[in-house]
């Protein structure tokens, strides 16, 4: 497997990893599929400042991880807000924790502080690796999704870099 960061022309693959994750998960609270153009402004978005990485198998993008701007207001611009996807055909073998290390890293070289990750409650697997990685849990934020009709949770982990 080999991490490197993310190029335009991965996109497709980032938003068919995405896109499965709307459709079927409640990872993200997104509840319609994002559009190729969509996903091509958001990565414009991120430039050296907030990091955009892949995991790759033998030549196909399995995974994507990324540190995304918490806010616009310029106090928060050393903050970050952490996305992870695996391709569901790819899940528990390890490229998650490859790319968490991978982001966390490049995170910290563009001079990041601090970064944050909501993640529902339930998903064990996922607070877990975080906290292997050093994020604590910060607080809970209850009923604040409704996805697949159900209100859900949204446990909040942070970690300074």
């Amino acid at each position: 497997m080999i991490i490197r960061k993310a190029q335009a022309g991965d996109l497709p693959a980032i938003v068919d990893i995405y896109n499965e994750a709307v459709l079927n998960t409640v990872a993200t609270f997104d509840t319609v599929p994002r559009t190729l153009e969509q996903q091509e402004a958001w990565f414009k978005q991120h430039g050296d400042a907030y990091p955009v990485i892949v995991a790759e198998r033998d030549g196909t993008v399995v995974g994507w991880a990324s540190l995304n701007q918490y806010s616009d207001r310029l106090a928060y611009a050393r903050t970050s807000e952490l996305s992870l996807y695996i391709h569901a055909g790819h899940r528990g073998q390890g490229t998650g924790k490859k790319l968490l290390e991978a982001v966390l890293a490049a995170g910290r070289e563009a001079g990041l502080h601090t970064v944050l990750s909501r993640i529902v409650e339930g998903n064990d697997s996922s607070i877990h690796i975080h906290h292997v990685y050093g994020f604590e849990t910060v607080g809970t934020m209850r009923q604040v999704g409704f996805k697949f009709g159900r209100m859900l949770d949204v446990i909040l982990l942070q970690k300074m870099l």
